[in-house]
């Protein structure tokens, strides 16, 4: 008991900080949090009928707090997580703290969102391999926690869908603009979730702030609509955005039925307590797969038991749920990547073979290449515009084109130069048209290099990288009259190099555990076509008065409905595999060559060779992940035993299990997390220890019961060796799954070593190779 209430502070002081807007007062004048509790279900009295009478009663609340009274709960979770949440005084949740059935307590948080041809780019072929053999996905169910969702666009019709699986159980919930019948055999489901919402910030969401919002599952920000039709949208026929990457439409499964989850709200982002009763209905809906492209931004890690996607997302798991989230957009700064959980596929975002650019020309004559979305009336022929780069005599503000920032006598009927950063890229375009600038040049910083996605600006805009805005700013600067016009050239399809790991797409090392390697894959995230809501402008912004059936965006956000689809085609195929055999499928199949032949490389930093830090296991190539040969499969007790070696206490660990464990004690050698049966393999060598073996099982799921499988293994040079055995793995009928070593060694420790990495592949010469990246990394003891 010493040891649990040890546990119970230590949850209290690791519990980020929530703002401290005042959600009213309770005795003393304590402000209200919202406070999200654990509890053991099965301590409950045989005399409630279920779990919420009880957590309501004076019953409950007498067991712990001397003042007595009862609870008003905002949420019940009994699905993938048992508990509760409910806005309390700090005195008050430090008392409930103690009651003898709760396991754990912590804060609520607020998380952001992580903001076609894609699917033909991963290898999908029609009436070909696994769309066809998969059906398109038809009887897989993909939840969206999410935004919402715009129910009459084109993407989410069922025509020529068959019924609803029967052994759904999900509906529609109705609320104001959305009726219960606005649900269809595609649209299956769609709830909401905003009790946490309305407790932080202590008004109703769908009056949060000025823009419009809906307290129903319709999506005001159009985010969840976008990703719901990138993972399942139907077949859409002469789709654009405003006449860019026109053509047909569709997500990757789309005949997968969409279950929306809306558990974010437009401007106010997304709280745990809500993401939390999002996973938990999700699940007991019976949905297959869940797509989760929010985290906690800026690389921010939290132990696995206290983050609650962790823990929904281990919940739906260990239910048979695949669950894909996004890495972050922090990239490309190292140890950026969130969402580290190893029991979910987390993914990255790389860029397809298809742009929008735009040229810049100057009045010396040059020309600069950029890429831009802008579909407005073009800058009339050859007619060049003074060029002007406020960052000269107005500060850091007006570099950055903040609003009120810019003097508009200095801007009038002039191209606009503006630094990308601090605020939205498309407000900074309004700023510039409100101000009276005719056009704007959006210039990278060092912080996002060469990296550029397309946008629908508000005026004629285009971005450029940093090399050529810093030659555009120069030439403005030393010019007598710098002159210039903006040429926008449509779509082009068939860009070369392709993919392309994307700049602002998270990095790894994992920062949490770096034995388990993260992200795990990238999938296309940069200017992804797809349904958009009827309720914004495709900039987002309030002044934007058009209205688009489809928007382009990027974002980890749109990478990771990729794999969603991706998984639930694979679940469609193969119904019995377990999500750690799907995300092993799709790993173990990534390429991480690009369209030339030559090795994906760094937006970020043209002419760099990505490394797994940037992409995982590769770029996701679905034409291969139907029939991956051998699988790494993993369960409930290889998470536990994974917990365990990274040392969490038991009662840690029932947390997000909700169930007794018990880790074994130590003895001979000791456990690792690289020990789990993960599809890729990082070792960290700690000071003078210069050798280390880790152990897999590879599981034959190939055609052929009977086959042999040879390893070959590549590492970039920098001082360490890996050594396989056995070095041919045997499988038969009575034989399907075979064990290997695989022991790391190096001859020193420099005390700078950067990390080396490489590739083991298990090949069976007919037509199967099983890849998996390694990483070796140096870390100095503690």
């Amino acid at each position: 008991m010493a040891a649990r209430r040890r546990l119970l502070l230590l949850l209290l002081v690791l519990a980020p900080a929530l703002s401290q807007t005042a959600l009213g007062v309770s005795g003393g004048g304590q402000a209200r949090k919202t406070y999200i509790f654990r509890v053991d279900h099965r301590a409950k009295p045989s005399v409630f009928p279920t779990h919420a009478h009880w957590y309501a009663s004076a019953a409950f609340v007498s067991a712990a707090a001397s003042a007595g009274g009862t609870l008003e709960p905002l949420h019940v979770y009994d699905t993938v997580f048992h508990g509760f949440s409910a806005s309390l005084s700090a005195s008050r949740a430090e008392e409930l703290r103690r009651h003898p059935a709760v396991l754990a307590a912590f804060e609520d948080r607020v998380r952001q969102l992580h903001t076609t041809r894609s699917p033909q780019f991963m290898g999908l072929r029609a009436r070909l391999g696994l769309w066809f053999l998969a059906d398109y996905g038809s009887d897989v169910i993909v939840g969206v926690l999410d935004t919402g969702v715009w129910p009459e666009r084109r993407s989410l019709s069922d025509r020529n869908l068959p019924p609803v699986p029967a052994r759904w159980r999900g509906g529609c919930d109705a609320g104001p603009a959305f009726l219960a019948s606005s649900c269809n055999k595609k649209l299956v489901g769609a709830r909401f979730f905003s009790q946490g919402h309305a407790a932080h910030y202590g008004v109703d969401a769908a009056a949060s702030n000025g823009s419009v919002e809906y307290m129903s599952p319709r999506d005001a920000d159009g985010h969840g609509t976008h990703t719901a039709t990138t993972a399942a949208g139907s077949v859409s026929y002469a789709a654009s955005m405003e006449g860019y990457a026109s053509g047909v439409a569709k997500g990757v499964a789309p005949k997968a039925r969409v279950a929306a989850y809306k558990v974010c709200w437009k401007g106010a982002g997304c709280l745990d307590s809500d993401i939390l009763a999002g996973f938990d209905r999700a699940v007991a809906d019976g949905v297959d797969v869940i797509s989760v492209s929010i985290g906690g931004g800026n690389g921010a890690v939290s132990p696995f038991y206290i983050d609650p996607i962790a823990i929904g997302s281990y919940g739906a798991v260990s239910r048979g749920v695949f669950v894909a989230t996004s890495a972050g957009n922090e990239g490309p700064a190292p140890m950026s990547v969130t969402n580290l959980a190893p029991w979910i596929a987390t993914v990255g975002a790389g860029t397809i073979d298809r742009n929008f650019p735009a040229e810049i020309v100057l009045g010396d004559g040059r020309r600069m290449s950029g890429v831009s979305l802008y579909s407005g009336k073009p800058l009339a022929n050859n007619t060049m515009l003074s060029l002007y780069y406020p960052g000269r005599s107005g500060g850091l503000s007006a570099s950055l084109c903040m609003e009120n920032s810019i003097d508009p006598s200095l801007v009038a009927g002039k191209i606009v130069i503006c630094d990308r950063g601090s605020s939205p890229r498309v407000a900074k375009g309004m700023v510039v048209k409100e101000a009276g600038g005719a056009a704007m040049v959006l210039a990278n910083g060092e912080a996002n290099g060469e990296g550029l996605v397309g946008d629908a600006h508000v005026l004629p805009a285009c971005s450029v990288g940093e090399n050529e805005g810093d030659a555009l700013k120069a030439y403005a600067a030393n010019t007598t009259n710098p002159t210039a016009t903006i040429v926008f050239r449509g779509t082009v399809i068939g860009v070369k190099p392709a993919p392309l790991v994307a700049s602002f797409s998270a990095r790894g090392p994992n920062g949490l555990v770096p034995e388990i390697l993260k992200p795990d894959f990238i999938a296309p995230g940069v200017n992804i076509l797809a349904a958009w809501t009827g309720a914004t402008g495709p900039t987002g912004l309030e002044a934007d008065a058009r209205r688009t059936e489809f928007n382009i965006l990027s974002g980890t956000s749109m990478a990771c409905p990729h794999a969603s689809g991706a998984a639930a085609l694979l679940r469609s195929a193969h119904p019995r595999w377990s999500p750690a055999a799907i995300r092993s499928a799709l790993m173990t199949t990534a390429i991480v060559t690009d369209n030339r032949g030559g090795a994906v490389a760094d937006e970020a930093e043209p002419g760099r060779a990505a490394t797994p830090f940037d992409y995982g296991a590769g770029h996701i190539a679905l034409g291969k992940a139907l029939d991956p040969g051998l699988v790494y499969d993993a369960g409930d007790e290889d998470y536990v035993a994974f917990m365990c070696s990274i040392g969490y206490a038991a009662n840690a660990i029932e947390v997000i299990t909700h169930k007794p464990v018990a880790c074994p004690a130590a003895t001979g050698r000791k456990p690792s997390g690289s020990d789990l049966n993960y599809p890729s393999i990082s070792v960290v060598l700690y000071g003078g220890n210069q050798s280390k073996t880790v152990i897999r099982t590879a599981t034959n799921v190939g055609a052929e019961a009977s086959a042999t499988y040879k390893a070959r293994v590549e590492m970039a040079s920098g001082g360490a060796s890996v050594a396989v055995k056995p070095e041919k793995l045997v499988f038969s009928p009575s034989v399907k799954k075979q064990s290997f070593a695989v022991t790391v060694s190096a001859a020193a420790a420099p005390s700078t070593a950067a990390p080396v990495h490489g590739h083991l592949v298990w090949s069976d010469g007919r037509g199967h190779d099983v890849r998996s990246p390694i990483v070796v990394t140096w870390l100095q003891p503690m």
